[in-house]
């Protein structure tokens, strides 16, 4: 199904509206070392947190895909024999298993194709646009412009009783499942490694409204929600032969609030060459050093 990336167009034109309105109220990376890890082919599957769009170098401008992102990091510090990145900003498991198109409107085959049965490692890392991420952040981000204080966005995701976002993390479950379970099949010999979302937010407390635009009481909403997210990857991956890279812990602490020497994920208006709310080479290396970790253990 080609379907272009139009929500991640929309979006960012929604929050360079959101960073007008909010103005008023107020790279180098180093190589993460070598390390003991399946040195074969590598392939590497997932959405623009992978990707690193924004990130210089572009080297592929349909997926925003940065060759400083996390997979190159990882290709290059394991020795892979050959290295298919996959990763493309707007990814939805449906792009991994039955393709769609990217940024620029170009037909994209399913990111699985790439995974062959010779191929001793995949990284997924995929769920975020299945939930509604970016409408996500720029519906909470204009809802805070008229309750700062309050929790306007949790109000309407919870309305009713039912909280829709922790039931669109329960309905991707079986999506990513479907993901993994189609990457054992192709090639029942890889490590799989399901990589985690990192801290957007501050891990405690109530944000920093205005420079990143969600409001006080949303804050711990919105990182219960992310915390649920990634909890139900962890889950996926133990019950279908993955295992799962921890992102998030490492993060704690270099959230979008901190200073743009220390965050990992850029805020509304990125001070790092970054997209916004997303990864900026800090982060992809972060990301990177995380997942050589989980490797080794």
């Amino acid at each position: 199904m080609n379907r272009p990336r139009l929500p991640l167009l929309r979006s960012a034109t929604r929050l360079a509206a959101l960073a007008l309105a909010t103005a008023g109220v107020l790279l180098t990376v180093a190589t993460p070392a070598s390390a003991a890890v399946p040195a074969g082919r590598y392939v590497a599957l997932g959405d623009s947190y992978a990707a690193g769009p924004l990130i210089p170098t572009q080297v592929n401008l349909n997926c925003l895909r940065s060759n400083r992102n996390y997979p190159s990091l990882v290709a290059t510090a394991a020795g892979s024999s050959s290295f298919a990145d996959m990763s493309c900003s707007g990814a939805t498991t449906e792009d991994i298993l039955s393709g769609g198109s990217g940024a620029l409107g170009i037909a994209l085959p399913p990111q699985l194709s790439a995974v062959t049965s010779n191929t001793s490692l995949v990284t997924v890392q995929i769920g975020g646009n299945d939930i509604g991420f970016s409408s996500i952040i720029t519906d909470c981000a204009e809802a805070s412009l008229s309750s700062p204080l309050g929790s306007p966005c949790k109000n309407s995701f919870t309305a009713g009783g039912v909280d829709q976002l922790q039931a669109r993390i329960v309905a991707a479950k079986p999506k990513v499942t479907a993901v993994l379970q189609a990457i054992r099949r192709v090639a029942p010999s890889a490590r799989v490694v399901v990589v985690g979302y990192p801290a957007i937010l501050p891990d405690t407390g109530y944000g920093c409204w205005p420079l990143v635009p969600i409001a006080y009481q949303d804050v711990p909403y919105l990182r219960g929600v992310e915390k649920s997210l990634n909890a139900m990857l962890a889950s996926a991956a133990n019950a279908n032969g993955a295992t799962y890279a921890d992102v998030y812990t490492p993060s704690i602490g270099r959230d979008t609030c901190k200073s743009s020497g220390t965050r990992w994920v850029e805020g509304l208006v990125p001070q790092n060459a970054a997209a916004p709310f997303h990864p900026n080479a800090r982060g992809e290396q972060g990301m990177a050093t995380a997942l050589l970790s989980q490797l080794n253990s």
